[in-house]
């Protein structure tokens, strides 16, 4: 299944992608959150679509929303291609750095990019995300495929000035709000195949800077499900990013470019859609 969160912005139903149209399922499903998955939603869902129900046709003029409600985390692992982590000039590292993003972040796939008040540096990251389908407490990596929803494509927003030179930890370059627009859609594992073997890309105004395959992760997918159970409980919904490739602006030689408004930022990944951003300057409400 692929499912889509249409409406505006904090009003957002549930929804299904089906032969590339959209459906309103919000008679079948109340939303895509922590209750949804942990009670064998995606199971519950895909046998009612089998009765064929008559389902409201969406839009493709309505807005997206972020594919899962807002859940009780995003984590990201940084610095998991090899060629990233070179062209950043930082070490390979031997175990998964985490970090989180504020879950105020989350934004629909299209939603504009606001510039942070006074950011200077703010950067693009597509990755590749996924979302956890069952509470999950020190899996084992051959279990670890079972807790797996679904996947999604993200936009890894970074300020980097913030991030690198403000001191303590990256998450203060990393949860301004709009910084980690998801979707378009997220893809159950059967729809996807192969999850170590997509394509994916980002341009900005339409010059490509990152364009990379998911073969390239140093950790894969059922090692980061067991070792982040670890650490904490993961809990049915929550997002975990899975890293960048190379070609982000810190890293262009010899020198980083960075986000402007009015930039168009446009990014995908093989079987999970395609998101666009427009920049746009804080602006107080």
């Amino acid at each position: 299944m692929k499912l889509i969160r249409f409406g505006e912005e904090g009003k957002e139903k549930p929804g299904v992608l089906l032969n590339e149209k959209r459906y309103d399922v919000s008679s079948i499903v109340t939303d895509y959150n922590e209750a949804f998955f942990e009670n064998d939603g995606l199971a519950k869902l895909e046998e009612a679509l089998k009765n064929n129900p008559s389902l409201p046709e969406v839009s493709d003029s309505v807005r997206l929303g972020s594919p899962v409600a807002r859940p009780s985390k995003i984590i990201c692992i940084g610095l998991n291609y090899v060629d990233h982590c070179e062209e950043t000039g930082a070490a390979i590292p031997e175990e998964p750095i985490i970090f989180f993003k504020s879950t105020t972040s989350l934004c629909g796939p299209n939603d504009n990019l606001i510039i942070p008040k006074n950011s200077e540096k703010t950067d693009w990251e597509v990755e590749l995300a996924f979302v956890v389908g069952k509470k999950a407490s020190y899996v084992s990596e051959e279990d670890a495929p079972n807790y797996i929803a679904g996947y999604c494509l993200l936009n890894d927003y970074s300020e980097r000035a913030f991030q690198i030179e403000r001191g303590g930890q990256w998450a203060k370059g990393k949860g301004s709000d709009t910084f980690a627009p998801l979707g378009p859609i997220m893809a159950t594992p059967d729809e996807v195949g192969d999850v170590n073997n997509l394509k994916m890309w980002l341009t900005v105004n339409g010059k490509t800077f990152q364009n990379s395959n998911t073969s390239n992760l140093i950790f894969k997918i059922p090692f980061l499900v067991h070792y982040l159970s670890q650490f904490m409980t993961l809990l049915p919904g929550d997002v975990i990013s899975t890293g960048t490739p190379p070609g982000v602006g810190l890293g262009i030689k010899p020198d980083p470019i960075y986000i402007k408004a009015g930039d168009v930022i446009e990014l995908g990944i093989e079987g999970l859609g395609t998101s666009k951003q427009t920049a746009v300057a804080y602006q107080q409400n």
